[in-house]
């Protein structure tokens, strides 16, 4: 099997549908959320991540099918004062797992993490994902990697009508004490 890794052009209606069928199959695995995305979500998928300033997507293509998907995000670690690369996603579809893909895909990354200056890659595991667990540890990743403790990865769903601590009009109320 031949797999080429390369960066999503997503004004290619090729690698947007890629794009859009590998992340609908993730959501629907088991290992993912359980259910395929919403047809809102399908059709608006792709102009988000356009938007998003600092997406960076590669895809694995084996011949000339998809086989797999990384979705990163740059971010900035204040720790080290660098960039840092997060893969927000990595899928591949079941019948490309168990051949490299994964693989080959994190090494990519890695390697335009270097290429970005980015001080480390990110990335978020299911606590009951031991196959992927596996490949990340294979490939030196571990909660806080030895250098801090390890982290909890919480999120809080953001109402789209009205911010949390927020009065009726959206304003945010802070309150600063003197030092």
């Amino acid at each position: 099997m031949s797999v080429t890794i390369f960066e999503a052009n997503l004004d290619d209606p090729i690698h947007q549908e890629a794009v859009r069928g590998l992340l609908d199959a993730y959501a629907a695995d088991p290992m993912g959320r359980g259910e395929p995305l919403s047809e809102s979500v399908k059709h608006e998928l792709i102009d988000g991540l356009k938007s998003h300033p600092t997406t960076l997507i590669l895809l694995a293509f084996s011949d000339d099918r998809p086989a797999g998907v990384a979705v990163c995000f740059r971010g900035f670690s204040t720790f080290a004062a660098r960039p840092l690369l997060n893969i927000h996603d990595l899928a591949v579809f079941p019948e490309f797992r168990g051949q490299g893909v994964g693989r080959r895909l994190l090494e990519e990354t890695h390697r335009r993490a270097a290429g970005l200056g980015c001080c480390k890659v990110t990335l978020e595991v299911r606590e009951d994902n031991h196959r992927a667990q596996g490949l990340y540890r294979s490939m030196g990743y571990g909660q806080g990697n030895g250098d801090t403790v390890g982290m909890l990865f919480w999120e809080r769903r953001v109402d789209q009508g009205k911010l949390a601590g927020s009065d009726q009009r959206g304003s945010v109320a802070v309150n600063f004490s003197p030092i």
